[in-house]
């Protein structure tokens, strides 16, 4: 009776990892998920980052690839709280279930308003926002740097009001005014319009602006977030150039604003700040003209909105190499530790083999040790020799002041055994050489018996192909190939017939001896005996 087999079909562990993989992504799609923020040490080398997002009673892996990362409105911090858009889904190289991340904002306008308000104390502190460090603008400025994306409505929005109200020279320091590098490029751009000499090696005049105007359009908390930035507020307070904050609308307000020489309700507001009132007709076509960027601004928004919602039916190239970026990730973390290992292992074997050397090293080692030994016995006959010049010297020098019998009588005893001495010395050598000797006929038999030719000597050949490699069977030669026939004392050549293998024959009888009968056992076919070997 035979044991019943479960009807539970077999799964390999990467094809049930895979399939709980398209399961979670199909059940889920997308999610918002609230969590602090764990684990977060930035970026990973290869771009992307990895943490987690924790609550008081569960955590969740977390990943942001590289090109969602550098679009981020801010940097995620140890410990914030934050809203996560993304796709759910799973690693199958860990077990684990994660969310990649598309969108990342805070958990709601507190937590932001909280930390501007700590930053702005601190920089109220110092002076910073202090009223008396604030200079007036000038009246007709020859030339204006404008800080500003170059790419947005804002610079176009400038430039129309300043040339409509009074047309003259404007510098624009193209820079991000969203993300995660905003801040430190409109802070280099404020140092930089006020490092420029004013002409260069040449002598040739690089207009050095009168005013700064650092714009940006309206957003949310999180848009405008590099302008609350503390390396922002430090370059604008710091500015030998009058400086005009323009960022966002006039209900909105940041942290520059309170270090700028002055504040406007809005790019355009600055413009008009900055220069003299020209004719009101200009003011109505610029007017017209920011209308109708609006409004193109606005058709492209749409447009991007309707390729978003046609491109989420397509897989995401994202979503096809994720698991492929991480394992990757993962086995570059492994990598050192796995050539050190390997290292490790390979000196461990040559150690080994180095122990297991041939009959050569053995004949060596022992060729060495009779060297020795034979040094050793000149070494022991030159003391001896020494020894007794010595004690001959001695006694030369004071055998007048010593018995003579005595000393005699002494140095016969010392002579005995000096001479048991010398017996014992050559006979332990004798033996030592006879138990070397002996060790080494040994190896020599040793090697003769594993040796090839002991056995070509017994009446044997050994058959080689025409490339030199031993044949082991009969099967493996084909008719006409060329064959070497390898006995004791040389080699011929040969060349396979082709009426297949020969059956085993006895060996030929002596001159003048009688056959000896064989005998088959009842039921057995004649031909199915073993011959003789002999």
């Amino acid at each position: 009776m035979t044991d019943a087999r479960p009807n539970t079909p077999e799964f390999t562990v990467s094809e049930l990892s895979f399939s709980l993989k398209k399961t979670i992504e199909d059940s889920f799609g997308h999610v918002r998920v609230r969590g602090e923020i764990s684990g977060y040490r930035g970026p990973h080398s290869s771009g992307h980052a990895y943490f987690r997002l924790k609550d008081e009673g569960a955590t969740i892996e977390a990943v942001v690839w590289r090109g969602t990362f550098s679009k981020l409105r801010f940097r995620p911090e140890e410990g914030m709280e934050v809203i996560a858009t993304g796709k759910l889904t799973t690693f199958p190289g860990g077990s684990k279930y994660q969310i990649v991340i598309e969108a990342l904002e805070p958990a709601g306008v507190g937590a932001l308003m909280a930390l501007l308000e700590e930053r702005k104390k601190k920089l109220g502190a110092e002076g910073l926002f202090d009223a008396a460090r604030k200079r007036p603008l000038p009246y007709l400025p020859r030339v204006i740097g404008v800080v500003t994306s170059p790419t947005g409505a804002v610079i176009r929005d400038i430039l129309h009001r300043i040339a409509d109200r009074f047309p003259l020279t404007v510098l624009v320091w193209p820079v991000r005014v969203q993300g995660e590098t905003s801040a430190e490029e409109v802070a280099s751009a404020i140092e930089g319009f006020n490092r420029l000499p004013g002409h260069d090696e040449d002598g040739v005049e690089i207009p050095r602006p009168d005013v700064i105007i650092v714009a940006r359009g309206g957003g949310s908390l999180e848009d405008l977030w590099g302008f609350n930035e503390e390396r922002v507020v430090r370059a604008a307070a710091a500015s030998d150039i009058p400086l005009v904050s323009a960022v966002g609308h006039e209900t909105d307000w940041t942290l520059i604003d309170l270090a700028a020489d002055l504040r406007a309700p809005t790019p355009t507001g600055a413009a008009e700040m900055v220069v003299p009132v020209k004719a009101e007709l200009i003011a109505d076509v610029a007017d017209l003209g920011g209308r109708l960027a609006a409004a193109a601004a606005r058709l492209i928004e749409r447009r991007r909105t309707e390729l978003r919602s046609a491109a989420r039916a397509l897989p995401a190239a994202g979503d096809l190499l994720g698991t492929r970026r991480q394992r990757l990730d993962l086995s570059a973390s492994r990598l050192a530790g796995g050539l050190v290992a390997n290292v490790q292992a390979h000196r461990i074997k040559l150690a080994r083999g180095g122990g297991r050397l041939g009959p050569e090293m053995l004949r060596r080692t022992i060729a060495g040790a009779g060297e020795r030994l034979r040094g050793l016995d000149e070494r022991r006959a030159r003391a001896l020799g020494v020894d007794l010049e010595r004690k001959r010297g001695l006694w030369l020098r004071h055998g007048g002041r010593l018995n003579l019998g005595a000393i005699e009588a002494r140095r016969g005893r010392d002579g005995e055994r000096l001479t048991g001495l010398a017996r014992r010395a050559m006979a332990a050598f004798a033996a030592l050489a006879d138990r070397r000797a002996a060790r080494l006929t040994q190896a020599g038999r040793l090697l003769e018996t594993l040796s090839h030719r002991g056995v070509l000597a017994r009446g044997f050949a050994l058959v080689r192909g025409a490339d030199g490699s031993p044949i082991r069977a009969a099967s493996a030669v084909t008719a006409g190939a060329a064959l070497r026939v390898e006995f004791h004392d040389g080699e011929i050549a040969a060349v396979a017939s082709g009426d297949g293998p020969a059956p085993i024959m006895p060996a030929a009888m002596p001159t003048g001896s009688a056959p000896t009968a064989t005998r088959r056992k009842q039921g057995k076919p004649s031909g199915g005996g073993q011959g003789s070997l002999f």
